[in-house]
C-alpha cells in the first residue's frame, strides 16, 4: 500500500463520562455495539484492521468499499430486527472455517459505518481538527459509504441515550490522537429492569455466590433466562448463600442456561422463581444482557410474574 498511513494504527479512544458535555465545540454521534475497525483502501486493495491491530477482512467478505485512496475509522455492525445491533451474531464471525464465515455473511450480513476520515490520497488528516475531517468525510461518502449521523445539538442527541447504546461526543477542534483518550467522550445508555432470580452460580471461593441467573416472563407466562448479574461485593458473596438456600429446588447442573459459550462449564443451582432484584445494565444483544450488570436492590414489593420481557425493549 502507498497510503500515507499504514496498518497497524491505534484508533483514538473516548473517555467515559456520566453526562454529555455541552458547548459549541462539541458534536454528537450515536454509539454502536460493534467492532471498531479502521479501513485502509488503496485502489481495489482493502485492509480492515481491528481495534487491537489485527486483520478483520477475512471474517467479513461481504463488506465493500469504493475504489480510491483513503483511510476510514468506523464500526462493523450487524443490525438486529429491533433497530439495534446484534453483537452475538458479530462475534460468531470470528471463526476459523471460511465456509462458515461465508454462510453467515449471507444469513446475517454486516455493514461498515464510517465516522472519521484519517487520510485522503497522499495526505494524512490526523493533524486536522475533527470538524474538517467530518466535512471531508461527508464529501467523500456521496452515498457510496455509510456514515454515522451527527448533530451539534446535545438535546437532539438525547434520544440516542434512550434507545441506542449511548452517545459519543467529539470536540470539533481536536486533532486525531491514535491510542489516546482525548477529544472524545462516551456516555453509555444505562438501563434498569426488575428480574426474577432463577438460580445462582458458586463463586471461586467455597461458600460464596459468584453470580445470579436472571429471568423474565413472556406473554405466555414462560420464564426465560436473560443474563446474569455478577460484580457482587465480597461480603454479599457469603451472606447470599444463606439468603438463597431456602429457595433452592434441589436441582443442579453444569453449563449455562442462557447458552453463553464463555461460561459453559460453570455449575448452577436452581431456585424457585420467588425473588426479584432490580439490576442496572448497558448492553443487550440477541435478547440477552451481555455485560455490565449490577444489582441495585432487592424488590420484595415486586411480584415475580410482573417481571416481563417488555422491559428489555422499554
Amino acid at each position: 500500500m502507498t497510503l500515507p498511513l499504514k496498518p497497524p494504527l491505534n484508533p483514538q479512544l473516548a473517555r467515559p463520562k456520566a453526562d454529555l458535555p455541552v458547548g459549541g465545540q462539541w458534536a454528537y454521534e450515536p454509539k454502536y455495539d460493534g467492532f471498531r475497525a479502521i479501513a485502509f483502501v488503496d485502489g481495489d486493495e482493502v485492509v480492515i484492521q481491528s481495534r487491537g491491530g489485527k486483520p478483520l477482512g477475512r471474517y467479513f467478505p461481504e463488506l465493500r468499499f469504493p475504489a480510491g485512496r483513503y483511510v476510514l475509522d468506523g464500526e462493523i455492525v450487524i443490525d438486529d430486527p429491533d433497530g439495534g445491533q446484534d453483537f452475538d451474531a458479530l462475534q460468531q464471525r470470528i471463526h476459523p472455517a471460511q465456509s462458515r464465515i461465508n454462510m453467515l455473511a449471507e444469513q446475517t450480513p454486516a455493514r461498515y459505518i464510517a465516522f472519521d476520515l484519517l487520510a485522503a490520497d497522499d495526505a494524512s488528516w490526523l493533524e486536522r481538527p475533527f470538524e474538517e475531517r467530518r466535512q471531508r468525510l461527508e464529501q467523500a461518502a456521496e452515498d457510496r459509504i455509510a456514515i454515522t449521523p451527527l448533530t451539534h445539538d446535545a438535546a437532539e442527541a438525547e434520544p440516542w441515550l434512550g434507545s441506542g447504546e449511548g452517545v459519543v461526543a467529539k470536540d470539533l477542534r481536536a486533532i486525531y490522537r491514535p491510542g489516546e483518550r482525548v477529544g472524545m467522550v462516551k456516555v453509555k445508555r444505562v438501563r434498569t429492569i426488575d428480574a426474577v432470580v432463577m438460580g445462582w452460580r458458586p463463586g471461586k471461593e467455597d461458600g460464596t455466590v459468584g453470580s445470579l441467573i436472571l429471568g423474565l416472563y413472556d406473554e405466555a407466562g414462560k420464564l426465560h433466562v436473560v443474563g446474569h448479574s455478577s460484580g457482587l461485593k465480597a461480603a454479599e458473596k457469603r451472606t447470599l448463600v444463606d439468603k438463597l438456600r431456602p429457595y433452592e429446588t434441589g436441582k443442579r447442573g453444569h453449563g449455562d442456561p442462557s447458552r453463553w459459550k464463555n461460561e459453559k462449564d460453570l455449575e448452577w443451582i436452581e431456585l424457585r422463581p420467588e425473588l426479584v432484584v432490580e439490576v442496572r445494565f448497558d448492553h443487550v444483544s440477541g435478547g440477552r444482557i451481555r455485560h455490565g450488570t449490577r444489582i441495585l436492590r432487592w424488590r420484595e414489593d415486586k411480584a415475580p410474574t410482573d417481571c416481563r420481557l417488555e422491559q428489555m425493549q422499554a
